[in-house]
């Protein structure tokens, strides 16, 4: 199950050429990582309240093609594994179908006082657990 939601380039996106800066790309997957999130029916503040915070752990990142000022962008959040406190997303940047950024990003539950490795919060291992059962899951 991928998550989708859509990102029109603006001004602020891009270098002197037009062209979208390396990093606004992560900064776009950041935001479907937290709408998917949201559609799962939790948010960042609440976690957050709970006195646990979601840390990227480790990402790697392939660059194929650049976004324009003004394109109109969809950019994906597919949970690809999950542990009880870590989760792998597979995440892409396209324009028009054509994929122009993808990631695999790890992210971390920790516990948001000690910053050390928790387990998912009850709300969010459900919502973990109802993605495709072809996922692949380790205890």
């Amino acid at each position: 199950m991928s998550f989708a939601m859509p990102v029109t380039v603006y001004i602020e996106d891009t270098d002197a050429g037009g062209i979208v800066y390396y990093v606004n790309y992560l900064k776009y997957m950041e935001r479907a990582r937290s709408e998917w999130l949201r559609a799962s029916g939790l948010t960042q503040r609440e976690l957050f309240d709970d006195g646990v915070q979601l840390v990227v752990h480790r990402l790697t990142c392939r660059y194929a093609k650049p976004a324009r000022l003004d394109d109109r962008l969809q950019v994906t959040a597919s949970v690809v594994e999950a542990t009880s406190c870590r989760v792998r997303f597979h995440q892409q940047v396209l324009a028009g179908g054509e994929p122009l950024c993808d990631a695999d990003v790890d992210i971390a539950c920790v516990d948001a006082t000690r910053l050390r490795p928790t387990r998912w919060p009850a709300a969010l291992a459900a919502a973990l657990k109802e993605q495709p059962q072809s996922l692949t899951r380790t205890p």
